[in-house]
């Protein structure tokens, strides 16, 4: 920077004689510029009389002219020199003298100390100045004010500015805070200039504020919780549960900063100066006539906003919402959570169940709005008619089937098969197979579909008494031997006992020692039980048939013989509900009871010779 300091400019004088008159001229010559008093530094003023080249000869009224470079004038839009010969313009005198005795000027260097003469004047007389915001430098912006200045960031607004790149080619008014001139040294601040301007407005705000009156205002910051609105030189909070009748879930939904909107004041604390503001206020709160709008039964459309684990909230309207709980969303599926059927945003009707209004609740139905299929499902499937579909599932205790969309029947375990004994039912079917199955019974409040396959074909054992009366010899299979007796197929499908006192007419200890698995053998059929699916065989009685006679050996056996019931109701197991094993174990303790009793009436009906047994007292 060229400082302002001049010197004094030497005036030459001229070594040649010269005649009288010119020796006048030039007595007086040198008198017109020592009156003038030229120093270098110092701005002057003079007059464009020759364009050269790439330079301008300028004449500031001394005894040689002055040339300055032709860029310093700049160019039009044409691209045309802004100067022309006969302007008048203000230059500043560098030198006096250049090589070719020409004095050396500057018109740039006197634009410049003009602004910084201008410039320090303001600040003297602590006037503003304006000026267009040019870049982003550190720590602030560089603006220009005919010299480059600096605005800090702290001093661009009354709260820190996140993006500063914004305001660049933007025109302010400043205000100068520091200045030096010597150093080029110059700081702004728009800051305080707002905070004045703000103490103003503040104090007009101030006069009208009160709850309830409604005042514009500009969205000046936006936090999770709320937004703070600027009303004029006071900021007021507007919080997110005041922002709308309906969800928000974060302020930037409904704003954004610099946004013009109307607002209520909630609440005024005249010392503290805070103030709570409210949007949704202005308008009525439309729970107020929801019960007249949304009436039991009425069929309703609306937005999902929001799902659960337990259902989904709709939105009727702005500020009313819905909830469809899981178990209203389907009449035939088991929706485990609501995703499974909606998404947020999903358009839905539903039908209105329920609604409190004093808690600002409504219960809606989504399968309400289809009939209920289990209404008739009765009529489409009546008892004991039969249908056709695909297991859909396979479980421990049966086989769903799949009937119509959504409804599925299951055939329990028990009801697979009359006569195989089936541990899962994995062992017959797999999924995916298409079965008929014969239908048993429907419960539509409780929505159960029983189906039965086994009904399909009739029950083998309504014709076992007939088919096996007791007397009747037959042959089997052992297909299982436990400690109390064996278990004989007499059929597919079809098995008797043999009892541990049945297998010989000799006392057996161990049924193993006398049958094994696999063995084909003929045993008499003491009794049959179709209804708990029961027959009692005997190996023995059939060996004393052989012996005495079957007519001679049914006498003798008289009332004397037990029947498979009596014997597992002797030893205390309900028939039915155990398993052949556990009837078998309970059986054979009721007829280790009566076996002291069957052996004293075969002694009987031996020779009749009664010897008593000294070791047990027994009769032989």
């Amino acid at each position: 920077m060229v400082e302002n300091e001049t010197k004094d400019i030497p005036v030459k004088q001229n070594d040649k004689p010269a005649a009288e008159g010119e020796e006048s001229f030039a007595a007086m010559f040198e008198a017109s510029i020592k009156d003038k008093e030229l120093r270098e530094g110092e701005i002057v003023h003079g007059k464009v009389i020759q364009l050269l080249g790439d330079h301008v000869v300028v004449d500031i009224g001394y005894k040689s002219e002055g040339t300055i470079p032709l860029a310093e004038f700049g160019k039009d839009e044409n691209g045309q020199p802004r100067v022309k010969v006969g302007d008048d313009v203000d230059v500043l005198l560098e030198s006096y003298e250049d090589d070719e005795g020409l004095i050396v000027l500057s018109k740039e260097k006197a634009d410049k100390l003009k602004v910084w003469d201008k410039i320090s004047e303001a600040c003297e007389k602590n006037e503003l100045v304006e000026g267009t915001i040019v870049s982003r430098v550190k720590g602030g912006l560089s603006v220009d004010i005919g010299v480059k200045a600096f605005l800090p960031g702290s001093q661009v607004d009354l709260r820190p500015v996140r993006n500063l790149d914004k305001l660049i080619g933007q025109k302010f008014e400043f205000k100068i805070i520091k200045f030096n001139k010597r150093r080029g040294n110059i700081v702004l601040s728009r800051r305080v200039l707002l905070e004045k301007e703000r103490e103003v407005l503040k104090a007009e705000t101030l006069k009208k504020l009160k709850p309830g009156i409604v005042l514009p205002g500009i969205v000046k910051n936006i936090t999770e919780y709320g937004a703070f609105i600027d009303l004029g030189g006071i900021d007021g909070l507007l919080h997110i549960t005041d922002m709308s009748w309906g969800r928000v879930n974060h302020p930037n939904e409904l704003f954004s900063v610099g946004d013009e909107i109307n607002v209520m004041v909630l609440k005024f604390d005249e010392q503290a100066e805070r103030v709570s503001l409210g949007l949704k206020q202005i308008n009525e709160d439309p729970w107020t006539h929801a019960e007249e709008k949304y009436q039991v039964g009425a069929k309703v459309s609306g937005k999902v906003v929001s799902l659960t684990d337990y259902g989904a909230f709709v939105e009727l309207e702005e500020g009313i919402e819905g909830l469809v709980h899981v178990s209203e969303m389907s009449w035939t599926k088991r929706v485990k959570h609501p995703s499974k059927m909606v998404a947020v945003g999903d358009e839905v009707e539903a039908i209105v169940l329920d609604i409190d209004a004093a808690n600002k609740r409504i219960s809606l139905g989504m399968k309400q709005v289809e009939p209920n299929p289990w209404t008739v499902i009765e009529e489409k499937y009546p008892v004991g008619s039969v249908i056709r579909g695909r297991i859909r599932n396979i479980t421990d205790f049966g086989v769903f089937i799949g009937i119509e969309d959504g409804i599925d029947g299951l055939v329990h375990i028990s009801d697979i098969s009359w006569t195989q004994r089936i541990k899962h039912p994995s062992q017959l079917y797999k999924k995916g197979d298409e079965v008929e199955a014969v239908v048993l019974h429907i419960d539509p409040e409780n929505e159960r579909f029983s189906l039965g396959i086994k009904q399909l074909s009739e029950d083998p054992w309504s014709k076992i008494p007939e088919k096996y009366p007791p007397g009747t010899r037959i042959k089997g299979k052992v297909i299982k031997v436990t400690e109390f007796g064996a278990f004989v197929e007499i059929e597919k499908g079809i098995e008797g006992l043999i009892h541990i006192s049945e297998l010989s007419q000799e006392r057996v200890e161990d049924p193993r020692q006398v049958v094994k698995e696999g063995d084909e053998i003929e045993v008499m059929v003491l009794d049959v039980d179709p209804e708990e699916r029961r027959i009692a065989l005997s190996v023995k009685s059939l060996q004393l048939a052989r012996d005495d006679g079957y007519q001679q050996y049914l006498m003798r056996q008289g009332e004397g013989r037990v029947s498979l019931g009596e014997a597992l109701a002797s030893a205390g197991i309900e028939v039915g509900n155990l398993s052949e094993e556990q009837k078998a174990a309970e059986e054979k303790a009721r007829q280790q009871d009566a076996e002291g009793q069957q052996e004293e009436q075969a002694a009987e009906q031996g020779d009749g010779n009664d010897t008593a047994n000294p070791e047990d007292g027994s009769q032989e």
